[in-house]
């Protein structure tokens, strides 16, 4: 049993009560190193009882002395309270990652703060040539459990958190003999970085990964930031050293923002463990609570429109580390990305990272308007802008594959098939990679050009969307025409040309906004229809962008039709349609059936239906 007692005598007094004199127990701190002498450690109240249940022999720089049954007493000077650390400035500084650090300690050892530190932190600042105390000379305890226990001490969470306007606090602390902290500068293990390596990690070395410690004290010292001053990210050193120099102008407001940076540190890194834990339970896709890390990445000129202001968050989770995606793509040139920029690209890259074979996309206003797949990209490019010139003027293209010199010089050049005058404008042009000499030539087209390098999107991501008051989650729409069965339910079986235009036409649709239409032929879209409250109207759209070319061609649905006769199914049989792509499901399934055997129409049914919203 440890008591501590108060007296107001001037020596620290140290009592060991053993219960059995024959077992001895080493005590390592808060004991003199010879009788008579100032003990190890720093900071101790004006008077100290210790009583241990259990046998206890004591580690001193002579033989040990056996534990008597009575009491023995041992009594050391004590200091002015001035050496507890009132008065004086200090700071604590505990981090894993050290970056900049012999920059701030000697910082603050410059402007007279007395530094406390913890082992690898003390070490590296002891190499920088700065000064410094360990935590366990204010402790008078040893770092302990594996490094568990090493900051979660009175002594360190009372200088913290003491109020420096409540008298009781500072009476507290001096009765303890507890200095106070002005200044906590920790960051924390890396367990992101550890649980979200290549190579893994087992279950124990992440639990082993988990910060206590560091924010705990991160905690205490921003919920009193109006007395300690809480930094968490190397970013901020200088701005710190800055303000104790007084060059700051609203001391509580900087004090406050260092506050929510430190409180936001530590909210995700706790959505990081949490997250990484719950992957372990193999529980359930959705979680009974989801707290999802963003980080602001920039903010934009407006939103959708000029009136709303708007930014751009990266998603944090631990699910999206090496994911690919636009949130990760590097912006190798042009003006900034804009709200709507980032939802196009996003469509675009969704659309082409879907295809095996090289493929260009165009997108405008997120919805495909031109898809082509060729041996040699740059056909495919010149098939995607032939689709649909009107609407890919303006629009975003993609491609799947490098973006070499010859492909460059054909985005640059191109001109467009309704006038055969007019070069092609693009908003952005997205690619895995791009050569030396392509990426040059691309540069010249113009200033503005966004040229945007992007990883492809891993499956299984979990999707959100936002509704007024919640949100939407569910598991992303990642099936391919390999994942299903196109079965055949017509009188006449498609060819196996006619079965592979289906198959693109299909892929094609499930990136089109519903009610959704889509109509291919040789593994290159020919029109499309979107967004229609009928999917009638929808049909008739991608027939006309189409023309005669419908003839023979592929027509997918995102959904089953409603009706066949007069209506889409008997208007794209009579149109030339060859083979129809649909999930089925309708009460008139029969009529659609019917309608395709009357004018000797292939038609399959996939059971898997795409909405888009």
């Amino acid at each position: 049993m440890l008591e501590f007692a108060t007296s107001s005598t001037t020596t620290n007094t140290f009592r060991v009560t053993p219960t059995t004199a024959n077992i001895t127990h080493p005590v390592h701190r808060c004991i003199p190193s010879a009788v008579h002498h100032r003990p190890s450690c720093l900071y101790q109240p004006s008077s100290i009882l210790l009583q241990h249940k259990c046998s206890i022999s004591l580690c001193y720089n002579f033989n040990p002395i056996k534990a008597m049954a009575e009491t023995e007493t041992f009594r050391t000077p004590v200091d002015d309270h001035q050496s507890f650390g009132h008065g004086k400035k200090q700071a604590l500084i505990s981090l894993s990652d050290k970056k900049d650090l012999a920059f701030l300690g000697n910082g603050l050892q410059g402007l007279g703060y007395t530094i406390v530190s913890t082992g690898g932190t003390a070490s590296a600042l002891e190499n920088a040539g700065v000064t410094v105390t360990k935590v366990e000379q204010l402790t008078c305890f040893p770092e302990m459990l594996d490094g568990r226990v090493k900051t979660l001490h009175p002594n360190i969470h009372g200088g913290i958190l003491a109020r420096r306007d409540q008298r009781h606090h500072m009476e507290a602390l001096t009765e303890h003999g507890i200095s106070t902290f002005d200044v906590v500068v920790v960051n924390l293990y890396p367990f992101y970085d550890k649980v979200s390596s290549a190579n893994g990690i087992t279950f124990e070395d992440g639990i082993e990964n988990i910060d206590i410690g560091g924010p705990a004290m991160i905690r205490a010292a921003a919920k009193n930031h109006k007395d300690v001053l809480v930094v968490v990210d190397s970013e901020d050193y200088a701005a710190l050293l800055d303000f104790l120099h007084g060059k700051h102008g609203d001391g509580q407001q900087f004090r406050r923002k260092l506050a929510w940076k430190a409180f936001q540190h530590v909210a995700s890194y706790d959505s990081a463990v949490s997250e990484w834990l719950w992957k372990q339970t193999a529980g359930e896709k959705f979680p009974p609570s989801i707290t999802i890390p963003l980080s602001l990445k920039s903010s934009l000129r407006y939103g959708e429109n000029p009136h709303q202001k708007a930014a751009y968050y990266v998603d944090k989770s631990l699910s999206e580390v090496n994911a690919g995606g636009i949130a990760t793509a590097i912006q190798l040139h042009g003006k900034e990305m804009s709200y709507n920029n980032y939802l196009d690209a996003d469509a675009a890259w969704n659309c082409v990272s879907e295809f095996k074979n090289p493929t260009c996309v165009i997108v405008k206003h997120t919805n495909p308007c031109g898809v082509a797949s060729r041996d040699v990209v740059i056909e495919a490019y010149r098939l995607a802008v032939k689709a649909d010139p009107v609407s890919a003027f303006g629009g975003i293209v993609a491609f799947n594959v490098e973006v070499d010199e010859d492909l460059a010089k054909e985005i640059r050049e191109f001109r467009s098939p309704t006038d055969g005058e007019t070069r092609m404008f693009y908003e952005i042009v997205i690619a895995p990679k791009y050569s030396k000499k392509g990426l040059e030539i691309l540069r010249g087209k113009s200033k503005t050009l966004r040229i945007l390098e992007a990883i492809k999107n891993e499956k299984g991501k979990l999707s959100l969307r936002q509704v007024g008051g919640g949100w939407l989650a569910q598991e992303s729409d990642d099936l391919i025409p390999q994942d299903i069965q196109f079965n055949v339910v017509s009188e006449k079986t498609p060819q196996a040309s006619e079965l592979r235009d289906a198959e693109f036409a299909w892929l094609c649709v499930k990136h089109v906004k519903s009610n959704a239409i889509v109509i291919a032929k040789n593994n290159c879209m020919l029109g499309m229809g979107s967004g229609q409250p009928n999917r009638l109207e929808s049909m008739r759209i991608a027939m006309r962008k189409a023309g005669d070319e419908a003839k023979g061609a592929a027509m997918a649905s995102d959904a089953f039709f409603p009706f066949a006769w007069r209506d889409a199914v008997e208007e794209a049989c009579e149109n030339g349609i060859g083979v129809i792509a649909e999930p089925g499901g309708s009460i008139r399934d029969g009529d659609a059936i019917a309608c395709c055997n009357k004018y000797g129409v292939s038609l399959l049914f996939t059971k898997v239906r795409h909405f888009r919203h």
